[in-house]
């Protein structure tokens, strides 16, 4: 089984905290993988569920991609790590792109189910 934080949290929501680096590597250092929300704007990577809001490097999830689920918020960024994976072989994420579907793929072939969806067999259950 992979516990997986959502935007780091691990004991229930804090808005001032989520997606926020040092939430997502306090919460890394625990032992739990971490789904983040990324944005792709005017050729920079930021963090934010709702909007675009702390500016991150490509080395911040390069260094950490082993245990990130990465949900693209924007289109945008959803064919940047397609082509970072394409064109060097030392990236190797797990990402997504959803909206109101009920299941989707993410690139490393896990079904990423939508909250009140669940059971799907071999699926992550979104909590």
């Amino acid at each position: 089984m992979i516990l997986i934080s959502h935007r780091g949290n691990i004991n229930g929501k804090n808005l001032s905290l989520e997606n926020h680096p040092e939430y997502i590597d306090k919460a890394l250092s625990l032992g739990f993988d971490v789904e983040i929300d990324l944005w792709y704007l005017s050729k920079s990577f930021y963090l934010g569920h709702d909007n675009p809001e702390i500016k991150i490097g490509i080395e911040w999830l390069y260094e950490r991609q082993k245990k990130l689920w990465i949900h693209c918020k924007n289109l945008q960024a959803l064919p940047i790590l397609a082509e970072l994976e394409n064109t060097n072989n030392k990236f190797d994420f797990n990402f997504f792109f959803h909206d109101d579907d009920d299941a989707v793929l993410t690139s490393k072939k896990f079904v990423w189910v939508y909250p009140g969806k669940q059971p799907l067999k071999n699926s992550i259950a979104v909590m």
